[in-house]
């Protein structure tokens, strides 16, 4: 298991990263987990009759996938004392490519107890969601 106490932590330290891809597969079992089936999330004349690119992915999916390298970092989802996000940019799923979303998390903050890690998640090389912070149990 990972030792992530407070003094084996330093701030700017890069603590996981995941790189994963969305198909439209992947947002019709979402979808179906989720019980979201706004058809925006798996049809493009539906979501471009709103005004979108085409299909985009769930934000809560995105958030989900979001969290994950952290979670498997700190071994013990109980770690985990708060999350935060913005949806700052929607996630535009290709047909044919899909959408690869890469995660980057480093230390923002830390004290005693806690870390901030910052999640650093894009798209297509643009940030799609906004102050991703994980404040997880480092005692």
């Amino acid at each position: 298991m990972t030792d992530i106490s407070a003094a084996s932590l330093e701030i700017g330290q890069v603590v996981a990263e995941a790189e994963f891809t969305l198909s439209r597969d992947s947002l019709v079992r979402y979808a179906g987990a989720s019980g979201d089936f706004n058809a925006i999330h798996y049809r493009d004349d539906a979501a471009q009759s709103v005004g979108l690119p085409g299909v985009l992915a769930h934000g809560m999916l995105t958030m989900g996938l979001a969290v994950q390298p952290v979670l498997d970092w700190v071994g013990d989802p109980g770690r985990v004392l708060d999350y935060q996000v913005r949806f700052t940019r929607p996630v535009p799923v290709d047909t044919a490519d899909g959408a690869r979303v890469i995660i980057v998390a480093k230390v923002g903050a830390l004290d005693v107890d806690t870390a901030r890690i910052d999640l650093t998640v894009t798209v297509d090389g643009a940030t799609v969601l906004g102050k991703a912070q994980v404040r997880v149990s480092v005692a």
